[in-house]
C-alpha cells in the first residue's frame, strides 16, 4: 500500500513533543508522501512548511496566507510569497480562501487577500488549495472570476459539501480531498459526494492534527490515520481499498508532483 496525505499541519505545536515519531508511524502505515501546509500563524513567517520539507525528502510544502490571518498580509508578505513559490519543494499555494464561520479577519480583507493569492498562483503555474467554510457561494464566484480564466487546477481541501457542490468544483477543474469527516456517521452529504465524484479527481487527507477519522475521532489526528479515510471512501464506493489508494496517490502526483523527480526536487 502507498498513500499520500495531501494536507497536514505538521508544524502544529501539538506535534512538538513527538514529530519524528509521528512521521515514522506514517511511513510505517504506508504513507509515502505528505504535504505540509505552510500557512502556520500567518505573516511574517511564511516558511513553516518549507522548514519541514527541507528536512524530509518525502515531505512537500505549500506557502500561503490562510483566511484567518488575512489581516496580517501586507505588500511585503505578498512579495515574500512570490519568492517562496519558486522554492523547489513548494508544490502549491494554500490553504487560501474564505472563512465566514469565525471571521477572524474581516470578510472584505479575506476576499482581497484571496484574489491576490489566486493571481500569484496562476502566474507561478501552481495549483491552489482552497479553504471554504460557510462561504461556498462567494468562494466559487471568486474562483470563477479570478481562477477559472487561468485554466489551472486546485484542491478543495477537507471537503464538507454534498454532491452538487462537488460537481460544481470538479467542473471548474478542482480535485476533491476527503478528510476524516467522511467517516462520521452523520456526514451524509460528504459521503454521497465521495460515492459520486470521478475517481481521477479524488484525494484523501488528514488535516492533522484536526478532525481525526473513526476509529480515532476525538483524539489528535496524525498522517498515519489517512488510511482510515481511504478505506471509508473505498467502502462507500464499493471498491477495493487498493483501488482508492492507487487513485488518490496517482492523482496527487499528477497534480502536484509531475514536474518533480524522485528526490522531490525539480
Amino acid at each position: 500500500m502507498s498513500l499520500i496525505d495531501s494536507h497536514c499541519h505538521l508544524d502544529d505545536e501539538q506535534f512538538d513533543g513527538d514529530r519524528e515519531a509521528v512521521l515514522e508511524r506514517a511511513w510505517a502505515a504506508g504513507v509515502s508522501d505528505l504535504l505540509a501546509i505552510g500557512t502556520g500563524d500567518g505573516p511574517p513567517d511564511l516558511e513553516c512548511g518549507i522548514r519541514l520539507a527541507e528536512r524530509y525528502p518525502s515531505v512537500h510544502a505549500t506557502v500561503g496566507v490562510h483566511p484567518h490571518t488575512a489581516s496580517k498580509a501586507d505588500p511585503a508578505a505578498f512579495r515574500r510569497l512570490e519568492e517562496l513559490l519558486a522554492h523547489p519543494k513548494v508544490v502549491a499555494l494554500g490553504e487560501i480562501g474564505l472563512d465566514y464561520h469565525y471571521d477572524f479577519s474581516p470578510r472584505e480583507t479575506q476576499r482581497a487577500v484571496f484574489i491576490e493569492q489566486l493571481g500569484m498562483a496562476a502566474a507561478a503555474r501552481k495549483p491552489v488549495i482552497i479553504h471554504t467554510r460557510e462561504a461556498w457561494d462567494d468562494t466559487m464566484a471568486l474562483l470563477e472570476r479570478h481562477w477559472r480564466p487561468a485554466a489551472s487546477a486546485g484542491i478543495m481541501h477537507c471537503f464538507s459539501g454534498g454532491p452538487q457542490q462537488a460537481e460544481q468544483a470538479v467542473a471548474m477543474g478542482f480535485y476533491i480531498s476527503f478528510a476524516g469527516i467522511v467517516t462520521f456517521p452523520k456526514a451524509l452529504g460528504v459521503q454521497a459526494a465521495a460515492r459520486q465524484i470521478p475517481l481521477d479527481r479524488l484525494l484523501v487527507e488528514t488535516d492533522a492534527p484536526y478532525l481525526a477519522p473513526a476509529p480515532h475521532r476525538g483524539k489528535r489526528n496524525e498522517p498515519a490515520f489517512v488510511v482510515h479515510t481511504a478505506r471509508k471512501v473505498a467502502e462507500l464506493r464499493g471498491a477495493a481499498a487498493k483501488e482508492i489508494e492507487r487513485a488518490a496517490t496517482d492523482n496527487f502526483r499528477r497534480l502536484c508532483l509531475q514536474a518533480k523527480d524522485s528526490s522531490g526536487y525539480t
